[in-house]
């Protein structure tokens, strides 16, 4: 096992680990991106997983988040603004007239303070960024690590531990684009994943949530026993129009299995799961990537990524009966999601 660093630009660095297997993960201190991750196909050929810029430049705008940590609060926050204990607190808009992923000041544009480690049987990164009162427009001072560890059993570990000296909102996650086909050979439509969830959050046509919860039943949002992607791409239900013809959907998780999600990619033999303590994820099919973007191995295109955004829902900022984003002062969030890599 061994980590490397590399100088970027002026304040980057590169990161890589790689454990005995040769399964490795390159991470920046910017933004905590995750520009690269190998893992074997069925016949040992190690290929990168994870969509990356080809140029490192190109992650200061970075529109799509590729493999950026987000924060303060993941997701979209509906007219810019939300309530806590009776005061109002005024959101950037960066998102028509909503709030999306922490804004311009969100922890995918910061550079975090980086500690590499060791143990017996894995290598890792401690991530630690302090966030002050009122920065992008929340209240209270919070301190934020995130820990990636890497395991000898190909596993990807975040985890992620906040604390705020006010109540505020926060939900953290990592906005990373996997493509398990290896090096963007093929777009992710034949993909197949199972999700361990029975409702969904409804959206509007900005896709702010409703406040309903639908029943996946019957549905191309009925991931229990599993289904392609594609299915949703070329269907006809409203919900996978509106975000553009694919999924941009909160999934709640019933938490009755051991992975929260599963993804399969047939022709490499690339398995994936998802195990996390979050209460459920954003799944984003990449519908809005264009070709206007230089990845390292293709250009980029519609359904070239998916994105398992494991985290609670903005929605419960404006809605009841949501995975709540409220932190209380003082209060510990501690959340983790586990990424394991496998054939079949």
């Amino acid at each position: 096992m061994n980590i490397q660093t590399k100088e970027i630009l002026s304040s980057w660095k590169e990161f890589t680990l790689t454990n005995d297997k040769q399964m490795s993960v390159s991470v920046l201190n910017y933004g905590g991106i995750i520009t690269k991750i190998l893992v074997p196909d069925r016949n040992g050929v190690l290929e990168n997983v994870a969509l990356g810029m080809k140029e490192y430049q190109d992650y200061e705008a970075n529109p799509p988040f590729l493999g950026a940590l987000i924060g303060r609060v993941a997701g979209r926050i509906q007219g810019s603004s939300f309530e806590l204990n009776g005061e109002k607190y005024n959101l950037e808009a960066n998102d028509g007239e909503n709030h999306l992923h922490g804004g311009s000041e969100g922890f995918h544009q910061v550079i975090w303070e980086v500690t590499p480690f060791q143990t017996g049987g894995t290598v890792g990164l401690t991530l630690t960024h302090k966030s002050a009162d009122g920065e992008g427009g929340y209240p209270g001072n919070v301190e934020v690590t995130v820990t990636y560890t890497l395991n000898n059993e190909n596993q990807l570990s975040l985890a992620y531990e906040a604390t705020s000296d006010q109540t505020t909102a926060l939900t953290l996650t990592n906005h990373c684009y996997f493509n398990l086909s290896g090096d963007l050979k093929n777009t992710v439509e034949d993909h197949h994943v199972t999700i361990d969830s029975r409702q969904f959050v409804e959206l509007d046509e900005n896709l702010i949530p409703t406040g309903s919860k639908l029943q996946v039943e019957g549905t191309s949002f009925d991931f229990r026993q599993g289904r392609r992607l594609g299915d949703g791409f070329n269907g006809e239900f409203e919900q996978n129009k509106i975000a553009g013809n694919g999924y941009d959907h909160y999934f709640i998780f019933d938490h009755s299995t051991t992975q929260q999600a599963i993804v399969r990619e047939p022709n490499s033999g690339r398995v994936m799961s998802v195990k996390t303590n979050q209460p459920g994820m954003v799944m984003y099919s990449g519908n809005s990537l264009d070709d206007q973007m230089q990845l390292a191995e293709a250009k980029s295109q519609k359904y070239l990524g998916v994105c398992f955004e494991t985290q609670a829902s903005p929605a419960s900022l404006h809605h009841e009966g949501f995975p709540d984003v409220r932190l209380n002062a003082g209060e510990k969030y501690e959340k983790e999601t586990v990424f394991t890599f496998g054939v079949e």
